[in-house]
């Protein structure tokens, strides 16, 4: 699944070829896309909307139009693709923006689980996925004093709380296994016993990984692949994420792998107590 740094780097590939770009209409392939309004709501409300600005908030993809949001979450496998209006539309293909300048932006999303959400500008705080959502990694909010608050009640273990978009937003499995490794904090340890170092080390060290996987523009593990198929380069720099077997970074101990809330999770139990 794209998480933080794989959407940022679809949402700066994006935004070198869209902004200034009037969408003068809309092709659906699958409705189930669509989340918000209506798909002939979408249809009418979207078409003659200029493409302002492409942002991004944890993992959603926010298109800035003249009246609306349009905001986009890839889930698994969701991708975009520029092609010629005259280029055939691809198995999976299930949304096309026709461009005023001829091209098309195609979504394609294998296992159709990506969804859309078109909210007008003044509603964005009101309604829609945003409004129930943590804080980005780099906001100034972002303080142990914060994580010890939403922590305290929270005695599932750290690997899945970490996980949860209602603190920070962003933060999938690849990383939180990342961001644990380097803050020496076992999977398993319950939220609310963490102290003030350990959480310390969770904001300082989810900046840390999260800066560098977007610098090498993200983790591609699969199927996931950016904007065109571009592919990212951070799983070269992977600690113990997929590392089963092999040897810590750090230590030597072998790297295990266990479950966590129905996630695989990697971590070295020498490095981590």
């Amino acid at each position: 699944m794209p998480e933080l740094p794989e959407v940022e780097t679809v949402r700066r590939s994006l935004k070198l070829k869209l902004i200034g770009k009037r969408i003068e209409g809309v092709r659906i392939y699958y409705d189930g896309v669509i989340e918000y309004p209506d798909v002939s709501s979408f249809k009418r409300k979207i078409i003659g909307e200029v493409i302002r600005d492409i942002k991004r908030y944890g993992k959603w993809l926010i298109f800035v139009l003249d009246d609306y949001y349009l905001l986009s979450h890839l889930r698994m496998e969701g991708k975009y693709f520029f092609r010629d209006k005259d280029e055939k539309v691809y198995k999976h293909e299930h949304i096309v923006f026709e461009l005023d300048d001829g091209s098309e932006l195609r979504y394609m999303d294998v296992r159709k689980f990506g969804k859309m959400w078109l909210i007008r500008k003044e509603d964005i705080k009101k309604i829609g996925p945003l409004v129930s959502l943590g804080l980005e990694p780099w906001d100034d909010k972002l303080t142990v004093s914060y994580l010890k608050d939403k922590y305290k009640k929270k005695r599932l273990a750290i690997k899945s709380v970490i996980l949860d978009q209602s603190i920070i937003v962003g933060i999938g499995n690849i990383y939180a296994d990342e961001i644990l490794f380097l803050s020496g904090i076992d999977p398993l340890k319950r939220a609310c016993d963490l102290g003030d170092r350990e959480l310390d080390n969770i904001i300082k060290y989810t900046k840390v990984v999260l800066e560098k996987a977007i610098k090498k523009g993200g983790t591609t593990i699969r199927s996931y692949t950016s904007v065109n198929g571009i592919h990212g380069l951070f799983q070269q720099e992977l600690n113990v994420h997929c590392k089963e077997g092999e040897a810590c970074p750090k230590c030597g101990n072998i790297i295990m792998k266990i479950k966590v809330g129905g996630r695989g999770t990697y971590y070295c139990s020498k490095c981590q107590k």
